[in-house]
């Protein structure tokens, strides 16, 4: 893939869009600003979203320096706090920051440098997992996608793929545009996660848009992602599983099952496969018939959920086929 694109090299301007909606991650917060202010090179803006959160807007307004504080203009949750990102920005490449995330140095310009090459429309990076408490060991490093990290089973050099994972990801901003943004009812409110799969699904109508954009996983542009102790339990893990098959089931009937689910048919194959197979020739080991339970659980949870939202009706807002409530592209274009 490296060898494929271009090493021209041109001056790229950079958004950092971070989303927050509490003030319970205050300090996660601070950190995850701080983290892209120290970056050299260094954005040429960085822009804090505010989800519907007045007491939070107050604070970040009044105590935050460096950062351009806005409410989310939009429905709420987090696909309508990146849009808003988007319409407020003034950069070619807009890239989005978790708020209980911090990126790791040099991360501004392992995003920005694939940009030379113009067919690269969006670059994503590693989100490693930061475990507030020992890692359970149940817990299989391939479902760490389930609390939005980078999971066994992905490239570990820079290739292309079909999606990032939205803690750690940047599009070119006339692309975001023209596809008209993130989906609203495919993005997480607060803390329930209600729908997932947003940054899927933008990626998927990029592709559909251009077939030859390149959307490019580059390893080295790392972030950590803090995995709070209330997300290392059973009960999450299943129901984010859960979750992820409906909103799975949801993009599959947007944009076809083929395109929805190729990664998904080669995860199974491939990754679960290998991961339960190494587990059962070590069933001695700690943990090994609890982490056979988790990866076993997680397939048939996620399965459920796909069930489930491949019969669910679509009358929902933004469910429709096309993207409805979505952006126009004159419509985010404004600030």
């Amino acid at each position: 893939m490296n060898s494929a694109l271009s090493t021209e090299r041109t001056v790229t301007t950079l958004s950092v869009v971070i989303c927050a909606y509490t003030l319970d991650r205050w300090d996660d917060l601070r950190a995850a600003i701080g983290s892209v202010l120290g970056q050299d090179p260094p954005a040429d803006e960085v822009v804090l979203v505010v989800d519907h959160n007045q007491a939070l807007l107050e604070r970040a307004e009044r105590e935050l320096s460096g950062v351009r504080v806005v409410p989310n203009q939009r429905r709420r949750g987090l696909s309508g706090g990146r849009n808003t990102g988007v319409a407020v920005s003034h950069t070619d490449v807009v890239a989005f920051l978790d708020d209980d995330a911090t990126a790791e140095p040099g991360w501004t310009g392992r995003l920005l440098a694939p940009y030379g090459d113009p067919r690269v429309v969006g670059v994503g990076g590693l989100v490693r997992a930061w475990w507030t408490t020992a890692r359970p060991v149940w817990f299989p490093p391939e479902f760490d996608w389930v609390v939005g990290c980078s999971y066994r089973g992905q490239p570990r050099q820079a290739a292309r793929v079909r999606n990032f994972i939205g803690a750690n990801m940047s599009f070119r901003r006339t692309e975001l545009i023209a596809v008209g943004g993130f989906l609203d009812a495919l993005g997480r409110v607060g803390s329930r996660p209600v729908a997932s799969c947003d940054e899927t699904d933008l990626c998927l109508r990029i592709a559909a848009r251009n077939p030859d954009a390149v959307l490019l996983y580059e390893p080295a542009a790392e972030i950590r992602h803090r995995v709070p102790e209330a997300r290392a339990s059973w009960a999450y893990f299943r129901n984010r599983c859960y979750i992820e098959g409906l909103s799975k089931a949801l993009v599959a009937r947007r944009c076809g099952s083929g395109p929805a689910l190729a990664n998904e048919r080669v995860y199974l194959r491939s990754t679960i496969s290998r991961a339960l197979a190494r587990h059962v020739t070590r069933i001695w080991r700690p943990g090994a018939l609890r982490t056979i339970g988790a990866l076993s659980g997680g397939v048939g949870a996620t399965v459920a959920g796909y069930l489930v939202g491949s019969i669910r009706p679509l009358g929902s807002r933004g469910l429709s086929r096309r993207p409805q409530g979505a952006p126009e592209p004159t419509t985010m274009a404004r600030s």
